[in-house]
């Protein structure tokens, strides 16, 4: 029996080769696209859970409480983790981590730049990094200690047994001697380093880092088995009262805690409480993956029941013959099993080809999984979901045709039918138009976060490390510089100019009220950073060397003086952290973090002999190269222990939308594949839709009908589906990308023009995936087609 029908099977699929083909060609297209997606997905869920202690590793994050607002970060004191360890019970162990810097190695004459963080004695006790030499108890317990993973050892030593216990010479400063080496980093780790600086180390090289009221690394815990975890969080909400001083009715700090393997995906807060994040991305484009295989499925169940009318007789002798209804079922059923088995095939190997490519899009390391088994069953079950669901309603409704009526050749369909099909295809491009409408959106938002004004040229602006001996030939670097073609002006900054992050409350001013606390962002600059930058002044001047008394000055932006609510703000008293000063300046509003954020109160303060930071460099247009050449033989000159690497502002801005830009992306990519797939099953049913009006189209011919008039009438109705499509598509795209925008301080808006460039692209679309089939009916002899009459 299974024999006979795989063999029914095959023949038909053969007999209608160019329709297997566009069937099977559909379906690929459908679940190749749902395989990536669903290796994509997989591979974020991932991220940060291979830790052996997982379920007890917790990062500590606070709520600050002030100007009726509250702030959430995991930014906390230096000095956090090992006080929990010392007086909390539940703590088995706790460290602290500065994550992401870039530090300058050298062994002999081998000299590289090294991705790395520092970390409490416990950092390898808690996380599941693999320890190749030394051990996981001494790797950071020695202040002059280091430990170094595969790749640096192997860069500077050969290999790790070669590297242990060997001298590596950090920052020029001073020599370290390597205490351990670790595995790699694996890529399921959402933070790359590849070395790993003990705690004392840092508490030494930062004196802010041991005051309770200085927050900047993480503090990570890792529970004992027998902790609950709801009751050790509410028990931390108030650890800070007794050591924080700086709070009090104005500003104050509750402590609470994410499990890390949830820090990646729920990274976002509102308002102190967990609001999403990059999981919002991947509920987003599952449901993206869900749709486009129903699209596919869709496309399939009119294909089939487009050539229905070509297998009725062989369902009315099968009934006549005695089969029974689920008999039938079974072998349609089957039969759509057997050509996504196919679909299956070319699946696999299109995702094998096109997952290199996906990779570069994304940003991820993926490989197929074919050696795990539970690959093999989500491939199983990826079949026969599709397989059934493609098959059903084709299957239901060839099974329920009438062998009398079908053997009679008066074969005709019910107007539900009809009515179900016509559905499918509206549904089909509901989802499609809303794919193409978002893909707009997301692009000209995209388009808008590059290109907006943010207040300075990031144009020609060059950053470069301050770093080694240019800290103290600083001024000399620049005036050196400065004679070299191509390089227009020169500054420093303390941190970097596209994400300028450090906040204070500790500015004080005339009026101010005792009851408010307002955060400002600050950093320190050297003179002409106003000038390099681009930006303009709103009142007064910029630092100079004129002024003695800049020493003490300070430049606020707009949005501070809001704040500070000063009429007249120049010469005006404005005291930091103690240190009596005078505004000189105040700054137009400009971006210093992405448009995901509002401009918040700024305050910059003059400081000469910044140790830590970023030189920038604003070139002559049309002469960076020159500009950067010239740069690279000053630096070596000044620098010769430091390697010389330089970054491009504009490039580092638009790193701030990474996601937004892949996202943009992809959701091109998915909106071509929806409506490519939505045009096959259009395609299907206008071959349908032909094929039932064979004799009314000669009729009509016989009669004097023009072939426009033909072709006209048959596509009509198929634009008509479209634009219903539209009507439907158009407020449910509008909710769901304005609900997206929310995601961003700064947004486009959705204007008509999106609409109506969406609705005619996809009546235009599919009045050609039609017109094919308009036009072969309506050239038809019509003699053929009434020849049976």
């Amino acid at each position: 029996m299974i024999r006979n029908y795989l063999k029914i099977a095959w023949r038909n699929l053969w007999k209608s080769k160019s329709f297997s083909l566009i069937n099977i060609l559909g379906l690929s297209m459908g679940m190749a696209c749902s395989l990536m997606i669903y290796l994509w997905i997989e591979d974020e869920y991932k991220k940060n859970k291979f830790h052996d202690n997982s379920k007890d590793l917790y990062a500590i994050y606070e709520r600050q409480y002030h100007d009726g607002k509250i702030d959430t970060h995991f930014s906390t004191p230096a000095l956090m983790a090992d006080e929990m360890k010392r007086v909390l019970p539940e703590v088995k162990y706790a460290c602290g981590v500065e994550w992401d810097y870039r530090y300058t190695f050298q062994v002999n004459d081998k000299i590289n730049k090294v991705v790395g963080c520092y970390a409490g004695d416990d950092f390898f006790r808690m996380f599941s990094y693999p320890i190749l030499q030394g051990t996981a108890q001494t790797a950071l317990t020695n202040p002059t200690g280091i430990a170094i993973s595969r790749n640096m050892a192997e860069m500077f030593f050969g290999s790790p047994q070669k590297a242990i216990g060997k001298a590596i010479r950090y920052e020029n400063r001073e020599n370290l001697v390597v205490s351990a080496v670790f595995e790699n980093v694996p890529a399921a780790a959402s933070e790359k380093f590849d070395y790993v600086l003990s705690w004392d180390t840092f508490l030494k090289e930062n004196e802010w880092a041991k005051d309770w009221g200085n927050n900047s690394p993480f503090t990570y815990v890792q529970l004992r088995n027998d902790a609950k975890p709801a009751q050790f969080e509410a028990k931390i909400e108030r650890f800070l009262d007794n050591l924080n001083k700086d709070q009090n009715k104005a500003f104050y700090i509750r402590l609470s805690m994410q499990n890390f393997g949830d820090t990646y995906l729920y990274n976002n807060f509102k308002n102190g409480q967990q609001a999403g994040g990059r999981v919002d991305y991947l509920r987003l484009f599952s449901i993206v993956a869900i749709f486009i295989l129903l699209i596919a499925c869709i496309n399939f169940m009119n294909l089939a029941t487009a050539r229905s009318a070509k297998r009725a007789k062989e369902v009315g002798v099968r009934k006549v013959m005695g089969a029974v209804r689920f008999a039938l079922i079974r072998q349609f059923i089957g039969e759509a099993v057997l050509l996504t088995f196919f679909s299956t095939i070319i699946t696999v190997f299109a995702v094998y080809f096109l997952l290199p490519y996906f990779n570069t899009l994304t940003g991820k390391q993926m490989s197929l999984p074919i050696d795990q088994p539970f690959f093999a069953l989500g491939i199983i079950g990826l079949l026969l979901f599709t397989g059934v669901l493609a098959g059903s309603y084709p299957a239901f409704f060839l099974s329920s045709l009438s062998p009398i009526r079908v053997l009679k050749g008066s074969l005709k369909f019910s107007a539900n039918a009809s009515f179900l099909r016509k559905g499918l295809v509206v549904f089909q491009f509901v989802l499609s138009i809303v794919f193409m409408i978002g893909m707009v959106v997301v692009y000209q938002q995209v388009e808008y976060l590059q290109t907006e004004n943010i207040g300075y040229n990031r144009e020609n602006l060059i950053s470069i490390p301050l770093e080694g001996d240019l800290v103290v030939k600083y001024d000399s670097f620049k005036e050196e510089a400065l004679k070299a073609n191509g390089i227009k002006s020169m500054s420093s900054i303390s941190q970097n100019p596209t994400s300028i992050r450090n906040s204070t409350g500790g500015l004080n001013w005339v009026g101010k009220d005792p009851n408010v606390n307002i955060q400002f962002t600050f950093a320190f600059i050297n003179y002409d950073w106003v000038k390099t930058m681009d930006l303009k002044m709103a009142y007064g001047r910029d630092f100079s060397r004129t002024f003695s008394t800049d020493s003490v000055g300070l430049i606020i932006n707009e949005a501070a003086l809001k704040r500070i609510n000063y009429k007249n703000p120049i010469d005006q008293p404005l005291t930091m952290w103690g240190r009596k000063g005078k505004i000189v300046g105040v700054l137009k509003d400009f971006h210093f973090t992405s448009l995901h954020e509002d401009i918040k109160p700024l305050v910059i303060r003059l400081e000469p002999t910044i140790n830590d930071g970023n030189i920038l460099i604003r070139t002559e247009k049309g002469k960076t190269k020159e500009a950067i050449d010239n740069l690279e033989r000053l630096f070596k000159d000044f620098n010769p222990n430091f390697p010389f690497t330089y970054k491009f502002v504009d490039e580092e801005y638009a790193k701030l939308y990474k996601s937004e830009q892949m996202v943009s992306r992809l959701s091109g990519y998915f909106a071509l594949l929806a409506i490519v797939i939505s045009c096959l099953g259009l395609f299907g049913l206008a071959a349908f839709t032909a094929e039932q009006r064979t004799k009314e189209i000669g009729i009509r011919k016989v009669l004097g009908a023009s072939v426009g008039s033909i072709v006209g009438m048959l596509s009509g109705d198929f634009v008509k589906l479209v634009l219903i499509a539209a009507v439907v598509a158009f407020p449910i795209a509008g909710w769901v990308m304005t609900d997206w925008l929310k995601n961003f301080a700064y947004r486009i808006d959705i204007g008509i023009p999106i609409y109506i460039i969406a609705g005619v692209a996809a009546a235009l679309i599919a009045l050609l995936t039609v017109s094919y089939q308009a036009i072969k009916a309506a050239l038809m002899n019509p003699v053929k087609s009434l020849k049976t009459e």
